[in-house]
C-alpha cells in the first residue's frame, strides 16, 4: 500500500529528554474529514498518565499528508512509556486508533545516544586491530595498512608514502582529507563547547570503558595523526587514499588481497581543510591539559601553518579528477576553505604576521564573500569561519568587533531556521530531499545550538530537539535513522563493513543519508514505497542514494548530541 493512504503515529522512536519538549504527530490522507482527534500517554502498566486533543498541524506536499499534532512536554517522570491515539470521522465514527510502540523519557537519553555515535568513528577505523574487548561482535582484524602506497599515475611521481590510519569515510573503504576535515572539525567544535561533559568528550580525568575504548578526544586523535601523515614536506596535503576500483561488499582483509591502493592528490581545497581543522585542533587539545595533548597541540599548529602558506603560494590547484574507486569530492571554489583557515589562526596565533599585514580587514572581506549559512557541508564550509570568530575570546577591540558581527550573523541563520520549521508540517528546516539529508538537518540543529550558547533563547535549543526527533522516528518513512537506536532502525546500511562481516546487526551509531528525493540508485532497483518526494527511503543495501552512511553525516548528529548533554 502507498505510504499516502496509511495513518500513522510520527514520533521519536528512542525517546525524550526530561526536561525537552515532548512532541509528536498524526499522519492521516488529506482528504480525511476530522471531528475529534485525541491522545493518551500511557505507561507500562497501561495507566493514563497524560491525555489531550491533538491539534491540526498542517498539509506536508512532499507526503500529501494532513498531519495534526500532539504535545506531552508536561510529562516528565522517567520511565517507559506508550502513545495513544484515537481519530472520529465527521460521522462519529472511529477513523483511525492505535497505539505506539514503547519509548523513553529519560535524563540520560541523549548521553546514551552520543556514546554510541563516538563509538560508531572507532568502528570505522583503518589499519588496526579491533579487538572483541572493545568491538565485540564485530571485532576484526587489521586490514588496510596503508603505509607504503604508491603515487597514484595520474600523478605521475614516483616513491611511496605512509598513509596509515584514519577513519573509512563512507560505506567505502576510501580515506578523504575534504570530507575527513568537515567532520573532525565538527567534532573539535563540540569538545571545545561542551567542556562540562569532559568524562565523554576528553580531557582530564577521562577513564576507558568496555562500552567506550576511548573518548572522543582520542578517537579525534586517531584520525588527525592520519591527517598529519599526508601532509607532503613541501606543506601541501594529499587529496585522499584510493582503491584501484570501487570494492564489492567484501571484509577489509579480502580488499587488501585483491587490489592495490594508492594515495592521491594535492589540493588547495585538501591543504585549506587540513590547515582550517588543524588550527582547531590546536586549541582543543591545549585546552584539555596534559603534557602529551600540549605536544600534539604545537605539532598541529605548525603543520596548520605551513599548509596554509602553501595554500596561499598555491591557491587554484584542482582536485584530482578520479572517481574509478572513490568519491570524486570536487569543489570549484577555495573562498570558503580561506575564510575558513584563516579564522581558526587568527584564534590561535600570537604573532598575525603569516595572515598578513591587515589580518582583521581580510576577515571582513572574507565575511562578504562568504555569507553565513543554515548548515556547513564538506563543499560549503565557511560557517566553520563564523563559528569560530564568533567563539573568539580576545578581547582586543578588532576580535571583539568580528565576534559581534559573526553572533549577528549566526543569529539571523538561526532565525531563518526557525522561519523554515514553522512552515513545513514535519517541522524541517530544508526545502529538498538531498543525498545526505540526514545530515544536513543534524547541520542546521548545529547552528541553531551554536546560537544558543550565548544568546540562551530556548526557542534555538527546542527547535534543534525537534530536528533530532526527525532523525530518531517523527519522520515519514517512520525509521530512526541511526543504526542500533531503536526498533525501526536501518538493517541493511550501504556500508562494506557491516554486509561482510557475517554479523545480522549492523555496526550501531551510523547515521544512514536518510531521505532523498533525486533516488540516484533507481538503476539498482531499489523498493522505494512511494513516488512521493518525502517517501524516497530505502532500508536496503543496494540503496546508496537514501541507506549509505559517512562520517560527515555522523559529525554534526554527534556534536548536537554533545550539546544536548551539557545542558
Amino acid at each position: 500500500m502507498d505510504c499516502k493512504q496509511e495513518f500513522s503515529i510520527r514520533y521519536n522512536h528512542v525517546g525524550y529528554g526530561a526536561g525537552f519538549p515532548k512532541v509528536f504527530y498524526v499522519a492521516m490522507p488529506m482528504d480525511v474529514g476530522v471531528r475529534e482527534a485525541t491522545f493518551r500517554i500511557l505507561d507500562v502498566t497501561g495507566m493514563v498518565v497524560q491525555e489531550g486533543s491533538l491539534a491540526r498541524r498542517g498539509d506536508c506536499g512532499y507526503t500529501e499528508e494532513t498531519l495534526f499534532k500532539g504535545d506531552f512536554t508536561a510529562l516528565s517522570v522517567p520511565g517507559k512509556y506508550k502513545i495513544a491515539v484515537q481519530v472520529l470521522g465527521t460521522d462519529g465514527n472511529t477513523l483511525y486508533e492505535a497505539e505506539s510502540f514503547l519509548f523513553e523519557i529519560s535524563d540520560n537519553l541523549f548521553e546514551r545516544e552520543l556514546r554510541a555515535n563516538i563509538k560508531s568513528f572507532y568502528f570505522q577505523r583503518t589499519g588496526v586491530e579491533l579487538p572483541a574487548e572493545f568491538a565485540g561482535k564485530w571485532a576484526r582484524p587489521a586490514a588496510h595498512m596503508d603505509d607504503n602506497l604508491e603515487f597514484h599515475r595520474i600523478m605521475d611521481r614516483e616513491g611511496t608514502w605512509n598513509a596509515h590510519g584514519g577513519w573509512y569515510d563512507a560505506g567505502d573503504y576510501g580515506k578523504y582529507i575534504v570530507n575527513g576535515g568537515v567532520s573532525v572539525a565538527t567534532l573539535l567544535l563540540a569538545c571545545e563547547m561542551c567542556p562540562s561533559t569532559a568524562g565523554i568528550m576528553g580531557g582530564n580525568g577521562f577513564v576507558p570503558s568496555f562500552e567506550q575504548p576511548c573518548s572522543l578526544l582520542d578517537e579525534i586523535r586517531f584520525e588527525l595523526e592520519f591527517f598529519l601523515r599526508m601532509q607532503d614536506s613541501d606543506g601541501g596535503v594529499f587529496f585522499k587514499v584510493t582503491p584501484d576500483h570501487w570494492d564489492g561488499f567484501v571484509k577489509p582483509v579480502d580488499s587488501d588481497v585483491m587490489q592495490k591502493r594508492y594515495i592521491m592528490g594535492k589540493s588547495t581545497t585538501s591543504t585549506l581543510n587540513f590547515a582550517g581543522a588543524l588550527a582547531q585542533a590546536h586549541r582543543v587539545y591545549k585546552a584539555a591539559g596534559g603534557t602529551d595533548n600540549e605536544s600534539f597541540a604545537t605539532r598541529c599548529l605548525a603543520a596548520s601553518l605551513r599548509a596554509y602558506r602553501w595554500a596561499l603560494e598555491n591557491p587554484a590547484v584542482e582536485w584530482p579528477h578520479n572517481t574509478e574507486g572513490s568519491g570524486g569530492y570536487g569543489d570549484e571554489h577555495v573562498e570558503d576553505e580561506f575564510f575558513w583557515a584563516r579564522a581558526m589562526l587568527y584564534r590561535e596565533l600570537t604573532d598575525l604576521s603569516p595572515l598578513g599585514d591587515a589580518p582583521e580587514a581580510l576577515l571582513m572581506q572574507d565575511m562578504a564573500k562568504n555569507p553565513v549559512e543554515a548548515g556547513l557541508s564538506w563543499r560549503d564550509t565557511q560557517n566553520l569561519g563564523w563559528i569560530a570568530l564568533a567563539l573568539n575570546d580576545d578581547t582586543s577591540p578588532a576580535a571583539v568587533a568580528l565576534r559581534e558581527k559573526a553572533r549577528d550573523a549566526i543569529v539571523n541563520a538561526a532565525e531563518a531556521i526557525l522561519s523554515l520549521q514553522r512552515d513545513d508540517a514535519y517541522s524541517l528546516s530544508i526545502r529538498k530531499f538531498m543525498w545526505g539529508s540526514n545530515g544536513e538537518i543534524a547541520n542546521h540543529a548545529l547552528t541553531l545550538l551554536v546560537a544558543y550558547s550565548w544568546t540562551h533563547d530556548r526557542r534555538y535549543r527546542d527547535a534543534a530537539v525537534e530536528l533530532v526527533n526527525f532523525v530518531y522516528g517523527r519522520n515519514p518513512v517512520n525509521v530512526s535513522f541511526v543504526t542500533g537506536s531503536a526498533w525501526s532502525s536501518p538493517v541493511f546500511p550501504h556500508h562494506r563493513i557491516c554486509h561482510s562481516d557475517g554479523i545480522v546487526d549492523p555496526i550501531p551509531g551510523l547515521l544512514v543519508g536518510g531521505i532523498n528525493s533525486d533516488r540516484q540508485d533507481m538503476h539498482r532497483k531499489p523498493q522505494y514505497p512511494s513516488e512521493l518526494p518525502g517517501f524516497s527511503y530505502t532500508d536496503e543495501r543496494c540503496s546508496f542514494a537514501s541507506n549509505e552512511t559517512a562520517i560527515n553525516w555522523n559529525a554534526p548528529l554527534t556534536a548536537v548530541l554533545a550539546m544536548l548533554v551539557s545542558l
